[in-house]
């Protein structure tokens, strides 16, 4: 399927072929015959695309400052390399999506196959959208009328949130597409409506429709206009719909607002408020988020779960529903604001140059015929025969800033890559020459010729997909952890054994230049010795999935891992008991404040503190050794120093966590046989520690590890 994406890198837009998206548990799968093309938002984000990298620098000034950050820890390579990986991720375009649904996830029961729908999907032949962002269409409805639902939606919130009455006097500041339907809305509610804009055009459509429109180009005072308008009172409310950098607009519309006046703001605007404006009439002012109650809430969008309606009566869904009722009963009238219809496959017409475009609205057509592929091929090579023919499934950061650049020094050989969206897989196809995209991960199982397989998806699908790996005869590679419980490590354990394959997991720390020579200093394995581990991991916002202990597993399971792999290589024994303790009078499971307790077979002792409350600027990682009267200090991965080791040399040198040589050895293992880079029995004690020391927490004692 054909999909429109902006390049942040080059500056292009582009029509990119990328694999059907796979429909996932309470999504649709929707087969686009209409979207619609929101000038003023998709302006913003083609113009960020083309601008230098001092003008993006500019207009992201807090990115700049972790930038900056970021070096000052982790140094300049590494860090411009993040940067630019980040920027070599494409941006999919558009939210206006109009089609009919072709296939349904699990636990969805309000559609069905055929039904059409609009939802927030992007510019793409096929889009796979959660069920509460879409809403089914109306017979008298046509797939135009409807392509307007959510930037309606988008109209409808801001008024929501400021609550006119019938008869008030509201201004709408911008009379661009959502401020036209804005304003229209509001007449519909009984409001006078007040308009301005800088747009001929815009202003005529906005009359047409019932609104006074100002167009204060030709001389027109906004504030005095108001004031003349509604008798000395002021407007009850002010609606900016503008996109303008400039602070003038916020300042305008509050001295035209009534005293306890209201503004909502819906477009983007400078915000450099002057108090002096505010404060004599206490005018209130808030901001909009997008199209209502769920908007960017997990719970809400991804995981389906609605708000009860008689304590959230508007959410995003039933915005889109009362948008396209609205256009159902004609109360308003959306055509009129069609400025041009394009077929997909002339998108340039739309986006070649779209900063000096007098476009309003422009529709574009899709293909109805268009075949539903999953997976694409992207380069003609041969793996017959070879051996260490890889499978990716996971096309996240992690697998484009770090996996695929260390396979790529490794000469791995790589047949495919796997995301559900099928864009992410096709952007690092193209980019590191891999053979086939693919959103159905099962072709990866299913072909013979490939022999290991790669799991770097979000931590809940990783016992799953080990297990389907294992069962296809498949060596499997799963970034940590391997799984998120007891039960899905047993299932592992019981299949590894049953099958001749090779699992590892990602504790690449083991494998870091450091360790190793921190390994080799230590000596005799046999000795006991003293760990202190800290990681200053930073902060995470709880609502992110990590935090999720049904998808992420917390920062404990799911990163911490690391250290105790770590100290298990560093030790040379295995865990036999755990405790934690964590920050806090009540701490939950998924905390990320605590210090960990290992008690190893061979009397190590170890302490991994584990931080996200920490400062950004001191170094993320460190490790102190403890042994026989010597001492190591690893900083951050770019400094060793020892103390009391005869002959020891001291190390310097730009950060490596040890990916290149994992993978390295990875591949090397795979091509030419031997064991697993890292003993399976050493990653099922370590995930088993990761589990005891939730378990520990819980219940306030040491754990046993079997």
């Amino acid at each position: 399927m054909k999909q429109i994406i902006q390049d942040l890198k080059k500056g292009d837009t582009i029509l990119e072929e990328v694999p059907v998206p796979r429909v996932k548990p309470g999504t649709v799968l929707i087969q686009t015959t209409r979207t619609l093309v929101s000038l003023g938002t998709e302006r913003m984000l083609v113009d960020f695309g083309k601008a230098n990298l001092l003008q993006k620098a500019k207009q992201q000034p807090d990115k700049v400052k972790m930038v900056i950050n970021k070096v000052k820890t982790d140094g300049l390579r590494p860090t411009m390399e993040a940067v630019f990986n980040k920027l070599g991720q494409p941006l999919p375009l558009g939210y206006c999506n109009v089609g009919k649904v072709v296939a349904i996830g699990k636990g969805v029961t309000e559609f069905s196959i055929g039904d059409r729908v609009a939802s927030n999907g992007n510019h793409a032949e096929f889009v796979c959208v959660p069920k509460n962002l879409v809403a089914k269409i109306s017979d008298n409805v046509t797939d135009e009328e409807a392509s307007f639902t959510v930037v309606g939606a988008i109209g409808l919130q801001g008024i929501r949130l400021l609550k006119p009455t019938f008869g008030e006097t509201i201004v709408v500041v911008g009379l661009g597409l959502i401020g036209l339907i804005t304003a229209e809305l509001l007449i519909a509610n009984g409001c006078n409506v007040i308009g301005f804009d800088f747009d001929p055009e815009k202003v005529r459509l906005a009359k047409e429709k019932g609104v006074i429109a100002i167009n204060p180009s030709e001389g027109t005072d906004q504030v005095k206009f108001v004031e003349t308008y509604t008798n000395g009172i002021g407007a009850d409310g002010v609606i900016i719909t503008a996109s303008n950098k400039s602070n003038e607009i916020i300042s305008q519309s509050a001295n035209m607002c009534r005293k306890r006046g209201r503004i909502v703001l819906v477009g983007v605007i400078g915000l450099d408020i002057s108090r002096a404006d505010f404060y004599l009439k206490e005018i209130s002012f808030q901001v909009s988020c997008s199209y209502g109650a769920g908007r960017y809430d997990n719970e809400y969008e991804e995981k389906g779960n609605d708000y009860p309606i008689g304590y959230v009566r508007w959410t995003e869904k039933r915005n889109f529903e009362a948008i396209l009722n609205a256009i159902s009963k004609k109360t308003i009238d959306v055509s009129s604001l069609i400025t041009d219809r394009v077929a997909l496959k002339d998108y340039q017409k739309i986006y070649g140059d779209m900063s000096n475009s007098k476009s309003i609205a422009s529709i574009l057509e899709y293909n109805s015929l268009e075949e539903q592929k999953s997976t694409i091929q992207l380069e003609e090579k041969s793996f017959h025969g070879k051996k260490g023919v890889i499978g990716i499934i996971g096309a996240g950061n992690f697998t484009s800033a770090t996996i695929l650049p260390n396979l790529k020094k490794c000469n791995a050989d790589i047949k495919y890559i796997a995301s559900s969206g099928g864009l992410s897989s096709t952007i690092m196809a193209k980019k590191h020459n891999i053979s086939f995209s693919t959103s159905d991960y099962h072709e990866i199982l299913k072909d013979e010729e490939v022999d290991l397989v790669l799991v770097t998806t979000q931590h809940h699908m990783h016992g799953t997909m080990v297990l389907e790996a294992i069962s296809a005869g498949k060596s499997v590679f799963v970034e940590k952890p391997l799984a998120l419980n007891e039960l899905e490590l047993e299932e592992i354990v019981k299949n590894y054994e049953l099958n001749d394959v090779n699992v590892s997991v990602g504790f690449n720390r083991r494998f870091s230049p450091l360790a190793k020579k921190m390994k080799s200093a230590l000596g005799d394995s046999s000795t006991p010795i003293n760990i202190v581990a800290t990681m200053n991991a930073g902060f995470i916002p709880k609502d992110v999935w990590v935090h999720d202990m049904e998808i992420g597993g917390g920062r404990i399971i799911g990163e911490a891992c690391h250290y105790i792999d770590l100290c298990t290589f560093l030790t040379g024994s295995n865990v036999v008991s755990v405790c934690m303790n964590a920050m806090g009078l009540n701490p939950e499971e998924n905390t990320d404040n605590a210090s960990i307790l290992l008690k190893y077979e061979n009397g190590s002792n170890v302490v991994i503190n584990y931080f996200a409350n920490g400062s950004k600027s001191y170094s993320k990682e460190r490790v102190e050794v403890y042994s026989q009267e010597r001492t190591l200090i690893m900083d951050n991965w770019r400094t060793l120093k020892g103390y009391g080791f005869k002959g020891f040399s001291n190390a310097k040198s730009s950060q490596d966590k040890g990916h290149f040589s994992q993978f390295q050895a990875l591949v090397n293992q795979q091509k030419n046989g031997g064991e697993s880079i890292i003993p399976f029995s050493e990653i099922v004690n370590t995930t088993r520690a990761s589990f005891a020391a939730i378990e520990s927490l819980k219940e306030g004692k040491w754990i046993s590890i079997k």
